[in-house]
């Protein structure tokens, strides 16, 4: 891993299928996937009202946008076939049917049968971002330089407010349901690999959890692939997002291994005032307070963004990405979160047939162009909406 090749990364994400008139998940994985045989991507969730994709690995941020742009517009396209929209969405907006909706597979069978209140609250949606790492080792090291910028990410990625018909106050309402699994939150610091996997083993061993597969740390070792995985975030709500966050997580990753190879040392915010951290950022999102790591103390959010983009400056610049963050960050703030944007359509929405095509074509479209100045552009004449967002709540009842 060098400035002048960065990592490759890739990108798995979590849609719903939804009833386009009622807003209720419908159980059509089974059924789309057959009509997507052989399609690169698309594969079953741990619900049948769920779908996921995975990227291709990629080199660089215009191979992913593609990748993620195919994706979606694919998965998109087979779910209207079903019968049904393909939303992104952290939690879905109306009541969900629970373990009835379970995918018929054996290890969510097993999962369902030891933690059946867990699993059946966990058709949740995240987009979790993979990134290379040149052994194990440095993987570990990764982890635990990685730990303050959890709730940042998860800030910026917010967008689960709606469940079961209405606004739960929460911006990222998917948060407080992962973290009720024993092992969901943020890594330890670990001295090297083989403690990684002791603690790992003992997690299991003890019963916490089923297997490698379910140690929903918000950032691990991949049990499948030679790379970290960043699970923090809630899916996004568009192709640009996601994105920006896979190209800031790969950016951190760069610079936590430079640090590694350079002795810098090792931050140790306490696990109390990460957790804190993650917290402020679930239910407010950038809109703050957010948490400090370093000291524990209130602090603006988007001081936190640009500390954020500081520290991983030099990667974003290595890699070209420097100018499409600066955008991307820019356009975020002017449109808001993809919380912010639901509430938004929730206020605006007469029903839920309106509220679900407006986040069905938030997930496929793009909402302005990735490149610098197509961005710039294009937020020149995105109409913003947020000032008016919070006046009025309208309750959704399915039809």
């Amino acid at each position: 891993m060098t400035a002048r090749r960065p990592p490759t990364f890739g990108v798995e994400e979590e849609f719903l299928l939804l009833d386009p008139a009622s807003g209720h998940p419908v159980p059509a994985a089974p059924r789309l996937l057959r009509l997507l045989h052989g399609r690169p991507g698309p594969r079953a969730e741990l619900m049948r009202y769920q779908l996921e994709t995975a990227t291709r690995v990629c080199d660089n941020a215009d191979q992913l946008h593609a990748e993620l742009r195919r994706l979606r517009q694919l998965g998109s396209e087979a779910a209207q076939r079903c019968g049904c929209q393909l939303v992104a969405s952290g939690t879905s907006p109306y009541p969900t049917p629970g373990l009835a909706a379970l995918t018929d597979d054996p290890r969510y069978r097993e999962l369902a049968r030891r933690y059946p209140s867990l699993t059946a609250g966990s058709g949740i949606c995240a987009c979790h971002v993979h990134v290379g790492v040149p052994s194990r080792e440095h993987g570990v090291q990764v982890l635990a330089r990685f730990r303050p910028w959890l709730p940042t990410l998860l800030a910026l990625s917010a967008n689960s407010p709606l469940e079961n018909g209405h606004d739960t106050g929460w911006a990222s309402r998917r948060y407080p349901s992962l973290a009720r699994w024993p092992t969901a939150g943020p890594p330890s610091i670990w001295a090297d690999a083989a403690a990684y996997d002791r603690a790992v083993g003992k997690l299991i061993g003890g019963g916490a959890a089923l297997d490698q597969r379910s140690i929903y740390l918000l950032a691990r070792l991949s049990p499948r692939y030679p790379t970290v995985e960043v699970r923090v975030a809630d899916v996004c709500p568009d192709v640009d997002t996601a994105l920006l966050l896979a190209v800031l997580v790969r950016a951190l990753v760069t610079t936590a291994v430079a640090d590694t190879q350079a002795g810098k040392p090792m931050p140790h915010p306490p696990r109390a005032t990460i957790v804190a951290g993650l917290d402020a950022a679930a239910r407010h999102g950038p809109a703050g307070p957010a948490i400090d790591p370093r000291n524990g103390a209130f602090i603006q959010p988007w001081t936190l963004v640009r500390r954020l983009v500081d520290h991983a400056g030099p990667a974003l610049a290595a890699s070209g990405d420097a100018a499409t963050v600066a955008h991307l960050l820019r356009a975020l703030k002017i449109r808001g979160t993809g919380a912010d944007r639901q509430r938004e359509a929730w206020t605006r929405a007469e029903s839920p047939a309106q509220l679900v095509a407006e986040l069905a074509a938030a997930t496929w479209q793009a909402p302005y162009d990735t490149a610098p100045a197509g961005a710039a552009r294009a937020l020149s004449r995105q109409p913003n909406h947020r000032g008016s967002a919070f006046l009025t709540r309208r309750r959704h009842t399915a039809a």
